[in-house]
């Protein structure tokens, strides 16, 4: 299932969007402020990012620079009532995918979300996600590190690769699980302590000093360099 966030100060849109996404067979969290956009959107959990330019405490034109800024690859479409060229053109240049101005039709914005979900992804060209001294085949099914290289489950695949786009980030409990298993699975929480486990040993049998470590009660993180 595609996850969408919506960030927009707007409540009333934003839910409403959501709503209609849902119709579609698209997940869709909601963010109203643009000071805590950054902190859902590095959880790298989402397929596409609409985000509004004009927000509290952060415009999206400072987030949009921040995410490119950062390496965070996720396609964004601008939603803005800033329809001149100037804006448009501004929001292109600073990495947006797409502009859509407001007011908009849904059957529009579906029609965008399409457009960019056929476009090939740079993980998906690539085969390989590499950070630190790790790299990570999703096609294969593969963890290769300086020791050598280890077979993974689709699920540990699935789960190294969250935490292997988010490095020296915590990812939530709830965020892993919901990424991991879908929203509205039944799993309890023991599963993915079991899985983390499972991809400790995994990480250690390739010979790298990259670390998963417990943010207690909070989630993991994947830390880059070797804790001593």
């Amino acid at each position: 299932m595609m996850r969408i966030l919506i960030v927009e100060d707007d409540e009333k849109l934003c839910e409403l969007l959501a709503y209609q996404l849902k119709k579609e067979g698209i997940f869709a969290d909601c963010c109203f402020n643009g000071g805590e956009a950054m902190l859902y959107i590095e959880q790298n959990i989402y397929d596409l990012l609409l985000l509004d330019r004009m927000l509290p405490e952060k415009d999206g034109i400072t987030i949009l620079r921040g995410i490119r800024q950062a390496g965070i690859s996720t396609p964004v479409i601008l939603i803005t009532a800033l329809g001149q060229l100037q804006d448009k053109v501004e929001g292109l240049d600073t990495g947006a995918d797409d502009y859509l101005v407001k007011p908009f039709a849904f059957r529009e914005l579906m029609a965008r979300i399409r457009s960019i979900s056929r476009r090939p992804r740079k993980l998906e060209l690539e085969h390989v996600l590499r950070c630190g001294d790790m790299a990570l085949s999703p096609e294969e099914l593969t963890l290769t590190g300086p020791g050598g290289s280890c077979s993974l489950s689709k699920r540990e695949c699935a789960l190294l690769e969250a935490f292997l786009g988010s490095p020296d980030h915590i990812l939530q409990r709830n965020t892993l699980l919901l990424k991991i298993w879908g929203p509205g699975a039944e799993v309890e929480d023991s599963n993915l302590d079991n899985y983390i486990h499972f991809l400790r040993r995994r990480i250690a049998s390739v010979g790298s000093a990259m670390k998963l470590s417990t943010a207690r009660g909070v989630g993991y993180r994947l830390d880059t360099t070797k804790n001593e």
